[in-house]
C-alpha cells in the first residue's frame, strides 16, 4: 500500500475524532438551564440579600449557557466569608463567586456551609 495513502487515511481518522470531540464539547457548553442567572440555595438558613451575578451581553447574545455549583461559608452574623466553586461551567464561575460574596444570610448560632446553584440562560433571540 502506498505510504501517502496510509498517512492520509490516518489524518482523516484523526480529523473525524477531533470533530467528534469538538462537537461533544459544544454540547456540554450549551446545555439548557431552567432560569436566567438565578441562584438557588440548599440551606436551612434564609437568604436575606440575594445579588444576581453579572451575565455579560457577549455571553447573552452568543447564547452561552451554563451552570455553576458553589459553596458559601457563612458566618454566624450572616456574612459570606468564603466562596468555593464546586463545579459547572468555568466561563461563569467568577461571575457566580463575585455575586455570592455579596449575599447576606439570616443570623445563625454557628458558621455554616451553604450550597448555591446558579443557572445562566440566554433569553436573547
Amino acid at each position: 500500500m502506498d505510504s501517502r495513502f496510509v498517512a492520509f487515511r490516518d489524518s482523516s481518522r484523526a480529523h473525524k475524532l477531533l470533530s467528534a470531540l469538538a462537537f461533544a464539547l459544544v454540547l456540554l457548553t450549551f446545555h439548557p438551564a431552567p432560569t436566567l442567572a438565578q441562584g438557588t440555595a440548599k440551606s436551612a438558613r434564609r437568604v436575606v440579600v440575594r445579588i444576581e451575578p453579572e451575565y455579560p451581553e457577549f455571553f447573552r447574545k452568543g447564547h452561552f449557557q451554563g451552570r455553576v455549583v458553589a459553596e458559601a461559608s457563612v458566618l454566624p452574623n450572616g456574612d459570606v466569608s468564603n466562596v468555593e466553586i464546586k463545579g459547572g461551567n468555568p466561563m461563569f464561575a467568577n461571575f457566580a463567586a463575585k455575586a455570592l460574596k455579596k449575599w447576606k444570610y439570616a443570623p445563625g448560632p454557628a458558621q455554616t456551609v451553604e450550597e448555591v446553584i446558579f443557572n445562566f440562560k440566554s433569553d436573547a433571540p
